[in-house]
């Protein structure tokens, strides 16, 4: 790689003395973009790991988009009252709210039972009535016509009751389906349920009722529809399976107070728990085994951050025992009378999450938890060896120095590595032999510059994101803006490595474990604007295979428009399966250019890194790779600009066969969205060139991957 970057760096540097007007001047006259593309100088092929998604528990993230289940509070985890309080608080991302119960012949019929409550710490008991039905509603249910949904519900009543349970699809005496349950006992009794729509709702309801004497309790609903796959969407998973994603991590916030026993075995008989991280309940149907399931639908690896929060690293080993463990082990054979003989074999494990984050529950000092993280390491390796770790990382910038050493060491940070400001370091300090890989996560929003001089005069106790500045970008800075992120990161790495040679000794990678560029869509489908950014995410991802060789965006779900009932792929998603459907395997190959980008805006440190992301290519963000079979070139280019751009590909080392089979993803305008339901105002057309690759026009506001045949 070493060779690759002098390449590209003597490549910009003739660029530039060969470059005799101003880069305005360039682009007045509309000089022609060359890139110069060597296939001898090479990089580590690009690993599949690189287009991997995050996921945690955060409301309904997992069950809305992924997971069948059609009922909320499914175990009756709140009041069941006509209205709530209105002090109640309202947490949660768009469109991720739990609905709620209601009570059927008024609030006093229904109360909660504490005593002897089917699961967790109480469920719902229904008075009777001889003459008028009580009993319990959700509504906000979204039906299909002619769909058939199955369930069952675990009900137990006094001698005498009639109990029915009722599908409703609209307000008339006859759109609903009734089942009556029978037969009741005294005792908790599973009974099964089926149900077909007779036409589509918005607003449909699950209805439990009753007449007669003395009462009934629920202890458990579910229902689904009838294709779901082993619990999951077909939907959402035909479309995440399209992305090729490498690998899923299951992690985040929720994972520090998370108890993974809780969530195995019979999912009725799971206890649904209060997440203290997001301030939401959740269920706990979607567990260990699921999160298994779902990664062996989609075809890719699961990773499991275990809890070193409020953990231990006891549990964190059963954990790895319970996943991968033969069934002659203990946890091994609790698995396997779960239903589940076969092992897991999950590789990653991540120590924790983000533990240098003072809202991280169960957060403990930096020299604390590199002890907390060799027992966990020696404890989970022991349960199975051939794991490999990744520890929970931070590396050292100007944006997490600490507030009171701010003035001092802002811009001079040389002395604060290795010390406990710095988990990166400290890992690598006191923990080396115990990790494999190293974690770190970052997030981006446009129009905001991190200000170092403001930064120095912050209050100790302040936020370090109070020392973001609003900034005007054009369209080319907000696409750029999130690469070099990634490009800062890889700078600091490489830092880490020259004070730790043994970095590269015992090949100690980095893994993204999350990040993302909210880019102004936060809450809605993501525009072809956002899109754009991210494929010069990519493009300078994939220029640093020899640092970078893991990534996880936030959250997988987000390459998803959905409702209840339908979904697509959004701008990202798109996006994601261009690349991910093109790159793992390939070999990053030397580009270099007759239009260095522009330097930096602002003083480097913070989110400024030395040199602007991107190719010698400006306006235009062009990256090569070389197939594995060394048969085709793929190109990829981001056009970041409202005008047509002229690009010249001048091979080095290879010779073009035939003409290029071109991808392409554009739209209408720069905030056009795919919504479900709706006509694509995004789409990824393929085609085919004219002629072999040398000059070509690539469209305004696109991202384009050529795919050019070469000659033995």
């Amino acid at each position: 790689m070493k060779t690759l970057k002098r390449a590209i760096n003597v490549a910009t540097l003739c660029a530039a003395l060969a470059i005799c007007c101003s880069l305005c001047a360039q682009l007045a006259a509309a000089q022609k973009v060359v890139a110069n593309i060597d296939t001898t100088q090479t990089a580590p092929p690009v690993s599949n790991y690189i287009f991997g998604m995050f996921i945690e528990h955060i409301g309904k993230t997992m069950y809305g988009p992924l997971w069948a289940e059609m009922i909320d509070d499914r175990k009756f985890y709140f009041p069941i009252v006509s209205k709530d309080p209105e002090t109640q608080e309202r947490r949660g991302f768009p469109g991720m709210q739990l609905r709620k119960w209601r009570p059927v012949g008024g609030d006093e019929v229904v109360t909660q039972d504490k005593e002897k409550p089917f699961v967790g710490e109480q469920g719902p008991r229904v008075a009777l009535d001889a003459k008028a039905a009580h009993g319990i509603r959700q509504s906000g249910i979204a039906l299909v016509k002619g769909k058939r949904y199955m369930g069952r519900i675990v009900v137990k009543a006094t001698p005498g009751a009639h109990i029915t349970v009722s599908l409703v699809w609209g307000q008339g005496a006859s759109e609903h389906q009734t089942i009556v349950l029978s037969p009741l006992a005294e005792t908790y009794k599973t009974i099964p349920l089926s149900f077909v729509a007779q036409a589509d709702a918005a607003d449909g309801a699950i209805e439990i009722t009753g007449t007669g004497h003395g009462s009934f309790h629920v202890g458990a609903i579910s229902l689904m529809p009838a294709d779901n796959i082993h619990g999951f969407r077909p939907d959402t998973i035909a479309l995440l399976k399209e992305i090729k994603s490498g690998f899923w991590r299951f992690g985040g916030n929720y994972t520090s107070n998370y108890t993974w026993y809780n969530a195995i075995g019979d999912r009725d008989q799971r206890p649904p728990e209060w997440d203290f991280a997001w301030n939401q309940m959740q269920t706990n149907d979607l567990g260990m085994d699921e999160f298994a399931e779902f990664c062996k639908l989609i075809g890719v690896e699961p990773y499991i951050s275990v809890n070193a929060g409020l953990g231990d690293a006891h549990s964190a080993a059963e954990q790895v025992e319970y996943m991968n463990g033969s069934v002659n082990t203990r946890m091994g054979a609790i698995r396997a009378k779960n239903g589940h003989a076969e092992p897991y074999r999950v590789k990653f494990w991540n120590i924790g999450n983000e533990p240098w984050g003072p809202w991280q529950i169960g957060r403990t000092d930096t020299k604390y938890f590199m002890q907390k993280h060799n027992d966990f390491a020696r404890a989970m390796r022991k349960a199975d060896p051939s794991i490999t770790l990744i520890a929970s990382g931070e590396m050292l910038e100007d944006g997490n120095v600490p507030g009171a050493e701010r003035a001092k060491y802002i811009g001079n940070l040389g002395p604060l590595y290795s010390t406990d400001a710095d988990w990166t370091g400290s890992f690598l300090k006191s923990c080396m032999g115990n990790f494999d890989g190293m974690a770190e996560h970052w997030y981006a929003s446009p129009s905001v510059h991190f200000d170092l001089e403001k930064a120095k005069t912050l209050p100790p106790d302040a936020n370090s994101d109070q020392a973001n500045v609003k900034v005007t970008q054009t369209l080319q800075e907000f696409a750029r803006y999130p690469a070099n992120i990634v490009r800062v990161k890889s700078e600091e790495w490489q830092g880490y490595i020259e004070r730790y040679p043994a970095i590269s000794a015992k090949k100690i990678f980095l893994s993204i474990d999350e990040w993302a560029y909210f880019g102004g869509d936060f809450g809605r489908s993501p525009s072809l604007r956002q899109a754009l950014a991210y494929g010069m995410v990519f493009n300078e991802m994939l220029r640093h295979t020899d640092s970078i060789t893991m990534a996880a965006h936030t959250m997988g779900t987000s390459t998803l428009d959905f409702n209840q009932t339908d979904s697509t792929l959004n701008g990202l998603g798109l996006i994601f399966k261009m690349y991910s459907n093109t790159f793992p395997g390939a070999m990053p190959v030397a580009v270099g250019g007759n239009a260095p980008q522009p330097e930096p805006k602002y003083p480097v440190g913070g989110d400024q890194p030395k040199r602007n992301s991107g190719s010698p290519t400006y306006p235009l963000d062009v990256y090569a790779a070389l197939s594995s079979d060394r048969k085709t070139l793929h190109v990829a280019v981001v056009n970041a600009t409202e005008s047509a751009q002229t690009l010249d590909l001048e091979l080095a080392g290879a010779h073009a066969a035939g003409p290029a089979r071109i991808l392409r993803l554009e739209g209408s305008g720069l905030n056009a969205a795919n919504h479900v339901g709706k006509p694509a105002e995004l789409v990824v057309r393929e085609t085919k060139a004219s002629e072999p690759a040398t000059a070509t026009t690539v469209p305004p506001i696109s991202v384009s991957i050529f795919n050019i045949p070469l000659a033995p």
